[in-house]
């Protein structure tokens, strides 16, 4: 098959790739698609050179599968032209994911909501992915009530702009063009995206908003804080649980033990618990630090950390696309 990674300069771009090298899907050729100024640059993938192309020469070379990662703008003119041409797109910006006639789709967690119908599908926000492949078994068993989410994530989930500041911040430097208003270099942010009139940003709404699209209950109360933080590669994140249903403990390690793509790190006695330092070129969510919290009834504390361009976005696009060959929807 042929597919097309629209963005594929950018540091997602760059991520599918890799991870599309690694995948079960037989590649005839890549299509890489980027901006006016990237015409004709080479990107080298599996040993072949293939050069980047316009939209209209993309689409006019028919592939399957198209993986956006161009940002919001670029998905809403052109997703629709891909689509209209019988390619599927898997959008990773926001332009789709809270539109009810979209699937917003974590693999592990509703693809079988898919149809050949799908034409356009969202991939969800970074931080939002990693926490629905820990917390959608334990809403199908227990009903999650309220959620309390605080995240830490790495300065890669803002592009190479920010890889850029940091460095040259490291550097002993200061980035002519940064991404941030502040230092990420030994810095933490609390300001994730763009503020909005409720004073909660963008990134926080998009984990209320999301959480509840994927696991199908509008019912679920939801309050986050983004904070950005000085970690080159890696979303963690530290998330309160409060179930309708009792619980216990024994019951949640066997659940995670039993959900695909999630790996539990626990041993505090051998100092073992996730850190996005462990998890970085991994494509896993990796959770640890479980327990209950003893400040309310049926509460529980968990600490997810997953490698925020792979699962957070390249890995959970490309598995969407393995779930559409393998069910015969492509």
């Amino acid at each position: 098959m042929k597919i097309a990674i629209v963005g594929a300069t950018g540091l997602v771009g760059t991520v599918m790739q890799q991870v599309l090298s690694e995948s079960s899907l037989k590649i005839e050729s890549i299509i890489p698609v980027a901006s006016p100024k990237s015409y004709g640059k080479k990107i080298s993938f599996n040993g072949v050179q293939y050069s980047v192309v316009s939209h209209e020469e993309a689409i006019a070379l028919k592939p399957e599968i198209a993986l956006f990662s161009a940002g919001g703008a670029m998905s809403k003119e052109w997703a629709p032209r891909y689509a209209a041409a019988g390619i599927i797109v898997i959008d990773n910006s926001s332009a789709w994911r809270l539109d009810p006639s979209k699937k917003l789709i974590v693999p592990e967690v509703n693809a079988s909501q898919l149809t050949s119908l799908d034409k356009i599908i969202a991939n969800p926000n970074c931080s939002t992915i990693q926490m629905v492949v820990a917390l959608a078994p334990l809403h199908r068993k227990f009903k999650i009530k309220r959620l309390v989410i605080s995240t830490y994530q790495s300065f890669t989930g803002t592009g190479n702009k920010a890889v850029n500041q940091y460095e040259t911040e490291r550097d002993g430097n200061v980035a002519d063009e940064p991404a941030y208003q502040h230092p990420i270099f030994e810095n933490c942010i609390p300001h994730c995206d763009d503020f909005l009139e409720n004073r909660y940003t963008k990134e926080e709404m998009k984990l209320m908003h999301e959480t509840r699209k994927i696991l199908n209950d509008s019912s679920i109360a939801v309050t986050a804080t983004a904070v950005r933080v000085p970690v080159y590669g890696g979303h963690s994140e530290s998330v309160n649980v409060e179930f309708i249903n009792n619980y216990d403990i024994d019951s949640v390690y066997r659940i995670f033990n039993e959900t695909e793509g999630l790996v539990i790190e626990d041993d505090l006695a051998n100092f073992s618990y996730p850190m996005p330092l462990m998890a970085k070129d991994r494509n896993e969510v990796f959770v640890g630090r479980i327990r209950r919290d003893e400040s309310i009834e049926n509460g529980l504390n968990l600490w997810v950390v997953s490698d925020n361009l792979r699962k957070g976005a390249a890995t959970n696009a490309v598995q969407i696309a393995e779930y559409l060959v393998e069910k015969g929807l492509v």
